[in-house]
């Protein structure tokens, strides 16, 4: 069960539900990989709608790697996700959302 207190986030991959999550050691992997400024510009432009394929990709890629999922980014080049690219989106801005969310 997803817990968004815990700022988990249910995707769905090829009809396979996993949990998502920005830990830490997710969030360090994430921000080496951006190719520019740090993790406060990718929520700007998450914020301001300009975000790219690339940084919703990344972002869950990271929250997957937080939930225990073991795959590589090119796994999900060709997969389904649930919703496809506004879902995928969407589950990439609730990932940034609930990892920096002050605690209820």
């Amino acid at each position: 069960m997803i817990n968004p207190h815990a700022g988990e986030v249910a995707v769905t991959i090829d009809g396979i539900p996993h949990r998502a999550k920005l830990t830490l050691g997710a969030l360090a992997a994430l921000e080496a990989e951006l190719d520019e400024g740090t993790l406060i510009t990718l929520v700007e432009r998450f914020e301001s709608g300009r975000y790219r394929g690339r940084d919703v990709l990344a972002l869950i890629v990271a929250g997957l790697r937080g939930g225990g999922w073991r795959g590589q980014a090119d796994d999900l080049l060709s997969a389904d996700i649930a919703g496809g690219p506004v879902g995928a989106a969407t589950v990439a801005a609730q990932l940034l959302a609930r990892a920096f969310a002050p605690p209820s």
